[in-house]
């Protein structure tokens, strides 16, 4: 047992005798303790080199080395391919100049991505997820694309032809190599990301994050508040709270529900099928803490290290939610499939508007979907997995418009409404991603096959016999409700322009 898991591997073996102790695979030790790690140096990267008393410079290089010994540490020689999909990218913005440079970019940072997923998958370890060193990829690809397109829109495009959101985001000048690396590797983000823009990263490590949220408060100036360097400390220990709980619950109920036992041959023959569906609910919700876990770790690292600020609430307090990727309760209690893709992977969810569903000129819903499929990696499982979810999109849109106006006279009928929109949703949801766990054609299609297509089926019946408004309708009743914000209840007044826009978009877009 312990050879197995030391050969799968291909990072340091330093913390062996604590994975056979625990009976947990050596790279996920690796990687639980190098965030640990992190964590405790983000504090110290705060307060020891904070702005104020050492360079941007000091502050890129210790970033940047402190990443690249966290990869080398988790994944060995393989951390080698972040410099060389970097470097690759580089030499592209640098020699083939602004006016093309960020679709060669796309192509040869996803194209890399790419290489590395099919080679991983089908040379070494199918279906394996030890020293994965493909994720942290997945997170420098994003990085890579976007700022590509930022330094297109603010060095190559004209100002009215960029949207509010494009325009807050562009880079005007190259970055160094420095800066590049340091974006893309630095220790905060290398293993778990979440990714952020350019702008975001560099104002944190100049240290001017703080600088634009001093604003006002209600029409009167905020002196109260009014200070040059919030403290995250409640939010960091909010989050490792989280983390802690997420982790609890992974390793208490992850083995009792497992996703794999849906296609059990004795359980499809011996359990009546309302028990199938709550055994499948629960068997999903015991893999989703363990995303819970990473994230939110990851979220209190950058934190920690000063990096996440995003403006204050109406209160004065500060709000730590920058580069956030997740909202916990309102998945769980998600009401319909948009809330629930809302909440979830927001800063991925972000990344596809940005470099894709706001530029396609030809279908871009369909060319959003297939970038992100392409992006999760080269396993059949994901491309069943985001197909079944444009129907389901489509079906949840359809009962949206044509049913939930029926609901809203009184508050007895809109709780009825939102019960069975919630079990809805989340028996949805977890038919939907069981091919993503299960990764191969054969057995996604076996769990589909037990169930008859049954949600496949109902979906697509609701498609043909609901009518929905049109695109333009619905666009133009969408902006009509951006206009007026105060009918959506209390919001936090004081954020970063840029990401005051993306919410607006990501509303318009979700939507739609």
């Amino acid at each position: 047992m312990a050879t197995a898991k030391t050969s799968s591997c291909t990072g340091s073996t330093l913390l062996q005798p604590v994975s056979d102790i625990i009976s947990l695979p050596i790279d996920q030790v690796n990687f639980v303790v190098c965030q640990l790690f992190a964590l405790l140096t983000a504090f110290w990267f705060r307060l020891y080199l904070h702005p104020s008393k050492t360079s941007t410079f000091v502050r890129h290089v210790v970033a940047t080395l402190l990443g690249f010994y966290l990869a080398l540490f988790c994944f060995g020689w393989y951390a080698l391919h972040f410099l060389i999909q970097s470097g690759i990218t580089y030499s592209i913005m640098i020699f083939s100049g602004v006016e093309n440079m960020h679709k060669y970019c796309f192509v040869a940072a996803l194209g890399y991505l790419s290489f590395c997923q099919i080679t991983r998958v089908y040379v070494f370890d199918y279906g394996l997820y030890s020293a994965d060193f493909t994720g942290p990829m997945m997170i420098i690809t994003q990085k890579i694309t976007s700022l590509a397109f930022e330094i297109h829109d603010g060095m190559a495009r004209k100002e009215e032809q960029l949207t509010p959101s494009q325009r807050s985001l562009a880079v005007r000048s190259m970055p160094s190599l420095l800066e590049y690396l340091s974006y893309n590797c630095n220790f905060m983000g290398i293993l778990a990301g979440p990714t952020c823009s350019y702008k975001d990263y560099i104002t944190f490590i100049e240290g001017t994050a703080y600088y634009p949220q001093h604003l006002e408060t209600n029409g009167k100036e905020n002196g109260k508040y009014k200070q040059s360097d919030p403290s995250p400390k409640m939010d960091v220990i909010h989050k490792l709270s989280v983390c802690a709980i997420s982790l609890l619950v992974f390793l208490t109920i992850s083995r009792r529900f497992t996703v794999v036992h849906n296609i059990d041959d004795a359980f499809i023959a011996s359990t009546p099928f309302y028990a199938q569906v709550v055994y499948l609910y629960l068997s999903m919700l015991a893999t989703r803490p363990k995303y819970y876990f990473v994230w939110t770790l990851a979220d209190a690292i950058n934190n920690a290290a000063g990096f996440g600020f995003n403006g204050y609430n109406k209160d004065g307090t500060p709000r730590w939610d920058l580069i956030s990727n997740l909202r916990i309760l309102d998945i769980e209690f998600a009401t319909s499939f948009k809330m629930f893709l809302d909440n979830w992977n927001i800063q991925t969810a972000l990344w596809l508007k940005r470099v894709c569903y706001e530029r396609c000129p030809y279908n871009p819903t369909a060319a959003t979907f297939l970038l992100s499929a392409m992006w999760h990696g080269v396993y059949p499982g994901y491309y069943i997995t985001f197909l079944t979810g444009i129907l389901m999109t489509l079906a949840a849109r359809a009962i949206r418009h044509n049913v939930r106006q029926y609901f809203l006279a009184s508050s007895k009928h809109k709780l009825v409404y939102d019960v069975m929109t919630w079990a809805g949703t989340q028996v949805a949801i977890s038919y939907t991603v069981v091919p993503f766990v299960l990764l191969s054609v054969q057995p996604s299609l076996k769990f589909y096959k037990s169930w008859y297509f049954c949600v496949h089926v109902a979906c697509m019946l609701l498609v043909l016999a609901l009518p929905v408004k049109p695109r333009h309708i619905r666009n133009r009743q969408q902006d009509n409700c951006l206009l007026h914000p105060h009918q959506q209840g209390d919001k936090p007044v004081v954020q970063n322009s840029h990401s005051t826009t993306d919410n607006n978009y990501n509303q318009k877009l979700k939507a739609t």
